[in-house]
């Protein structure tokens, strides 16, 4: 008989935590932002020349080229991101399609 009451109320306690579990009391917004930035690969040797020109100027022909990419904005805005390497050191650099580099 005790297995019998403790089955019930167990049921029962089951039962009120469920409905009480599914209540939705505020909806939840979930929004997403999504960045217009896009990022293409570019050859090195297909870098227009004055960004060729900007690579072999001081300092920065002291890092040698690794990777490129171009980079357009979303307000149409494009620069060439260069990924460099000088010994065990890493970075990038922005320069504008005239060649001038971004800050």
């Amino acid at each position: 008989m005790k297995k019998i009451i403790l089955s019930a109320a167990f049921l029962a306690f089951a039962g009120i935590s469920a409905v009480n579990a599914s209540e939705v009391k505020t909806p939840v917004a979930i929004t997403v932002k999504q960045d217009s930035t896009t990022k293409t690969p570019v050859e090195l040797k297909d870098l227009p020349e004055a960004v060729k020109t900007t690579l072999q100027s001081e300092p920065v022909k002291a890092w040698t080229p690794v990777a490129a990419f171009l980079v357009t904005n979303a307000d149409k805005t494009k620069y060439y991101q260069i990924d460099v390497k000088k010994e065990a050191e890493t970075a990038s650099i922005k320069i504008g399609e005239d060649g001038k580099v971004i800050q």
